[in-house]
């Protein structure tokens, strides 16, 4: 059995509403995903799955992925997300695994 690991980012925006959305809508085509303005889910397949959550003050990403792909996955989501905040370039997004 191949070991997950879940990774959480919160970063700080008051657009986070747009990009959840943004996101979800762009990988529609080719994932399996369910959204509203406020929460995101998107099965990436071969067992990653990202969730969104969407506050007034900071999007809330959390990507549960095999601890082989984890870091790539990371920066797949975090890049897509930047691309899409490509006007807040100092928004962050300070990752922390579960123990």
């Amino acid at each position: 059995m191949t070991q997950t690991v879940t990774w959480r980012a919160a970063a700080p925006t008051s657009h986070a509403s747009r990009y959840l959305q943004q996101l979800c809508k762009h990988w529609s085509h080719r994932f399996e995903v369910q959204f509203d303005p406020t929460a995101g889910r998107i099965d990436l397949g071969d067992g990653v799955i990202c969730v969104l959550g969407a506050t007034p003050a900071r999007l809330d990403v959390e990507l549960t992925a095999p601890a082989d792909n984890a870091d790539r996955m990371k920066d797949v989501v975090e890049k897509h997300l930047r691309r899409f905040a490509h006007r807040e370039p100092d928004m962050a997004f300070a990752w922390t695994a579960d123990a």
